[in-house]
């Protein structure tokens, strides 16, 4: 049997699209044309619409942050909540116009989405403008994809139904900064019973070892000083390769490579954890010190209904182990409120495990039925009214305890990676703490990229408010 038997593309066809992308840059040529991203969803997303920014600009496209000036227009969608859904039906709708006024432009929609035979079927055709429709499994073929769209006079739409392939060395456009996402995996083989993922990402397939070192290597010579590395569940990587290398181990030896100065991960599925996770955590230096682990619910019956295979006092104990082994660590996760069947007395064990925990932060969510879950086909008998008040006595509970933890910070000294200006203000920079705290203070932007030490002076909900030190 094959190391990675699921890796499907060869290098010819990689090859070949290197050929497309040659033909499309030739066609292009002089015309000074432009594209334009819109990316909902996840950070798997967002790498996705890097890689797909990366061949427009091997093309000749250039970016605009103007939708409507450019001449090729991408959603790279999310299907993991229906406000996600709903608001890209609104906003390919809004370009009927546009189209109208510019018959030569191309307009393209791919993603998780797409990967719903009757959402890509509606797309098609309520919006019979949109070019171009393909999916998650073959964002690869993206270069053939266009060169057929700008020769067609009806949509191109390829939907792969199965995942194939881990692709490598796709042109890859990240956002200007000091921190990089770096994909280890694809796909999970969970199937929770209210999530979408595994029918639109697929199974799980792991990337090589080498092929993550090198690419880790790449980013660090390029000058990015952290990274993070996404999964759907990077606690299963490497368990689909012939070969004895886990997570824990990839860990280490990023951990070695210089030039990288913080690794971050995302998602930790709880039950995956293991205890050689946890002391690879606390024995590398450049590992941070802060763990996303979604609990969702804090009531046995709901975990058993979400399919969480874990219960309250299996993620309890786990979280004592990361406690005693990282007294520092930050935890944040995910909560579902309103999962179908929830009472009262399982919403006070959410509650309950909140403020046993008591996470730094938590993304909340009332519960969204996706078509085609296990969990879409249970009787939901929770007035909407209901879930709005239980998600805001979370999320009431939430900020209180992320703001005590804040306040610990005042008067503590911290070392913070600087990565930018602030988004509110125009004098102010911000940076992150190895705890995955936000930090704003006033500097010079020079700084920036830099590690430097801060005097915590404020502490907010959401964030916290620094002062340079005189001798910095």
């Amino acid at each position: 049997m094959s190391e990675r038997k699921q890796i499907l593309v060869t290098p010819e066809e990689m090859e070949e699209q290197r050929q497309y992308i040659a033909e499309l840059r030739t066609r292009i040529e002089g015309k000074g044309l432009k594209y334009h991203i819109v990316t909902y969803g996840c950070q798997m997303n967002v790498h996705d619409s890097e890689k797909l920014a990366g061949m427009l600009h091997e093309i000749g496209y250039a970016e605009t942050g103007q939708m409507q000036e450019a001449d090729l227009i991408l959603f790279n969608t999310c299907c993991v909540r229906e406000n996600a859904e709903l608001r890209v039906y609104g906003n390919v709708g809004a370009l009927r116009a546009y189209k109208q006024a510019n018959p030569n432009s191309i307009i393209g929609v791919c993603g998780c989405m797409m990967q719903q035979p009757e959402i890509s079927d509606y797309i098609r055709r309520s919006f019979p403008f949109v070019d171009l429709i393909f999916g998650t499994h073959n964002l690869y073929r993206f270069p053939c994809l266009l060169l057929q769209a700008l020769d067609s006079n009806t949509t191109v739409v390829e939907i792969l139904d199965s995942e194939g392939a881990v692709v490598e060395h796709v042109p890859t456009r990240r956002a200007k900064g000091v921190s990089a996402w770096v994909t280890i995996m694809y796909g999970c083989n969970n199937f929770c019973s209210y999530c979408i993922v595994p029918y639109v990402r697929g199974r799980e397939r792991s990337r090589h070892r080498e092929d993550i070192l090198e690419e880790v290597q790449d980013l660090a010579e390029e000058g990015y000083k952290e990274i993070t590395l996404l999964g759907q569940n990077v606690n299963s990587y490497g368990k689909d390769l012939d070969r004895q290398y886990l997570f824990h181990q990839l860990l280490r030896d990023i951990n070695g490579v210089n030039g990288i100065e913080r690794i971050r991960f995302t998602t930790s599925h709880p039950k995956d954890l293991s205890d050689e996770l946890i002391e690879t955590m606390a024995e590398c230096k450049k590992v941070c010190r802060h763990l996303h682990l979604p609990i969702q619910s804090g009531s046995n019956r709901i975990l058993k209904a979400m399919n969480r295979k874990y219960t309250r006092e299996n993620y309890l104990q786990l979280v004592e182990k990361i406690k005693k082994a990282m007294p520092d660590i930050s935890l944040t996760t995910d909560i579902i409120v309103g999962f179908p069947g929830e009472s009262e007395e399982d919403f006070k064990d959410t509650l309950d495990i909140v403020e046993k925990v008591r996470y730094d932060s938590a993304f909340t969510f009332i519960y969204s039925p996706r078509r085609g879950t296990p969990a879409a086909k249970i009787k939901d008998e929770i007035p909407q009214e209901d879930k709005k008040e239980r998600l805001a006595r979370l999320n009431e509970l939430v900020s209180s305890i992320s703001h005590e933890k804040n306040k610990a910070y005042l008067g503590k000294n911290v070392e913070v990676l600087v990565e930018g200006p602030s988004k509110t203000k125009a004098d102010v920079l911000t940076g992150r703490t190895g705890t995955n705290k936000t930090v704003n203070f006033k500097g010079d932007p020079e700084l920036i990229g830099r590690f430097i030490t801060l005097r915590i002076v404020e502490a907010h909900v959401f964030s916290l408010v620094g002062e340079l030190l005189k001798d910095a």
